[in-house]
């Protein structure tokens, strides 16, 4: 009825007809994806994963079976050396050593400036 064939479309025109709607497809090497939901942890290891852009909206899709894992009431750190308010630790060493403060200081002067080292340094001086 919609015409013989293999029941979809060719792999190579749905990319083709993707790009000209400005959508873009990647591949990742993941080696892992957790989900973390208030009661468990869905841990998918070496799962297929693709990247969606489509007009820079970016949504993924994870395929592969999850190992279940309930939570305990405690949150991995995350491989971060920012604190809680997003602040690289580095930025804050640099304007505690230029503005010769302490690094509590320095982390209030750049809170108080969005992050903006110059205008911490200067807050400082």
């Amino acid at each position: 009825m919609f015409g013989g064939g293999g029941g979809g479309l060719d792999p190579s025109k749905m990319q083709q007809m993707m790009k000209q709607m400005g959508i873009d497809i990647d591949e990742l090497d993941a080696e892992e994806v957790i989900i973390r939901t208030a009661d468990e942890e869905l841990v998918f290891t070496d799962p297929d994963v693709q990247r969606m852009d489509a007009k820079g909206q970016e949504t993924y899709n994870i395929v592969g079976t999850p190992e279940t894992r309930e939570r305990s009431g405690e949150t991995p750190e995350l491989e971060s050396d920012d604190d809680e308010s997003g602040i690289p630790d580095e930025d804050v060493e640099l304007v505690a050593q230029r503005a010769g403060v302490s690094e509590d200081d320095a982390r209030d002067a750049l809170d108080a400036t969005d992050g903006d080292l110059v205008a911490a340094i200067e807050r400082l001086e």
